[in-house]
């Protein structure tokens, strides 16, 4: 219910954006206002994790935002005092989540055995996927009968349930250090440096920075659902519940990934995929096929995702884990901001048409030069892992 609330929120505030400006690169900014308290506060909140009770600090969720935006400049950022407060509530949201996701996920490695993860980050993928899937839909429905502010109240009202689940988890505290103490206090920059020694660790965080920032569309939709399909706030929803449910299916069907051991062409092929969808949903003119390409791209990255989190967690010794998982909250989360604000941008200097389709192409070529700089990568084997 929380993953719900939280995209409809999302969709609410991007829908807004737009409305209130006509302006792409609007709607991008919003993606770059919490891109960098995710930046910095990510690789904080997994250095905090290492040192406390990650289920204490999982409890630690975050704001949810009421209605601040009613004025705006045209084309462009909102000038108004109400405008820049809700630019500054989507930071505070960045910095909870980014506080609580790292200690959140270190904690799955603790509740499941190592041949279990692939299954267990499908499991987690299939409830994510599904806030992603239902959000959007039910919030361009409730935006369309009522008003933004009916998305922010539900919103409000739905993430009670994760919290109690969250406090009903037992504690959850790092494990000892050698020699038998504890940390009394974690470096971010140790987590930078294990992942300096570890190349084939750092292709995974790589590869989905080409994916996310390059070929991430979500910034256009608002743009693409009123100028090319000539629709309302009920298309913006399926075009962003569109990649979700492709994901979605994906993970539902993800049974055989517990068989795949060769998990660096699996994230290799999945990027690719992802990257020629992106291109293709940019070249086409009928919603449908748009829908359906950004439906094959949303299970081509829950492939990749899958795939990506067993090689981190397999790499990754418990008392390492929570700064790991900052770094890889800070591309999962920050990617798609920063590529937010890049099809916004490139979007608002040309089309939001050759900003899709430029995307996915950059995306592909980016991923191409990633397999030629790290080719112990594609050899990568989950029976013999070497991070």
């Amino acid at each position: 219910m929380s993953s719900i609330g939280q995209q409809m929120t999302a969709l609410a505030i991007s829908v807004q954006v737009y409305a209130l400006t006509g302006s792409t690169f609007a709607t991008g900014v919003v993606g770059l206002c919490s891109l960098v308290p995710l930046v910095i506060f990510g690789l904080y909140g997994g250095a905090i994790a290492d040192t406390m009770d990650r289920r204490r600090l999982g409890l630690f969720r975050r704001d949810r935002p009421g209605n601040p935006l009613h004025r705006t400049g045209r084309a462009g950022v909102p000038r108004s005092p109400a405008g820049r407060v809700l630019y500054a509530v989507v930071a505070l949201q960045a910095v909870c989540f980014a506080l609580n996701a790292p200690a959140r996920a270190s904690m799955v490695p603790r509740l499941v055995p190592a041949e279990q993860l692939p299954a267990a980050n499908a499991l987690s993928t299939v409830s994510m996927n599904l806030g992603l899937t239902v959000g959007p839909m039910l919030g361009g429905l409730l935006i369309g009968i009522w008003s933004y502010q009916a998305a922010y109240l539900i919103d409000a009202l739905a993430f009670g349930a994760s919290l109690y689940a969250m406090w009903r988890l037992p504690a959850m505290l790092p494990d000892a250090a050698p020699g038998g103490g504890r940390k009394p206090r974690t470096s971010v920059l140790d987590g930078l440096r294990f992942l300096r020694d570890r190349p084939n660790l750092r292709m995974s965080f790589l590869a989905d920075l080409a994916a996310m920032v390059f070929g991430m569309p979500r910034a256009l939709f608002p743009a693409l659902a009123a100028v090319l399909y000539h629709g309302n706030a009920g298309t913006v929803g399926l075009l962003a519940a569109a990649p979700a449910v492709g994901a979605l299916l994906g993970a539902l069907f993800s049974g055989w990934v517990s068989r795949v051991h060769r998990h660096g062409v699996a994230v290799i092929l999945a990027v690719l995929t992802w990257g020629l969808s992106i291109a293709g949903f940019g070249l086409s003119r009928y919603l449908w096929l748009g829908l359906l390409l950004l439906a094959v791209a949303g299970a081509a990255d829950t492939v990749s995702m899958i795939f990506r989190n067993t090689i981190m967690q397999a790499a990754a010794p418990d008392d390492m884990r929570g700064r790991l998982q900052g770094v890889f909250t800070v591309v999962v989360a920050g990617g798609p901001r920063l590529g937010d604000f890049e099809s916004g941008t490139v979007a608002q200097l040309t089309t939001p048409t050759f900003s899709a389709v430029s995307g996915g192409v950059a995306c592909v070529a980016a991923m191409l030069v990633l397999v030629l700089r790290y080719p112990t990568f594609a050899r990568y084997d989950a029976r013999t892992p070497t991070p």
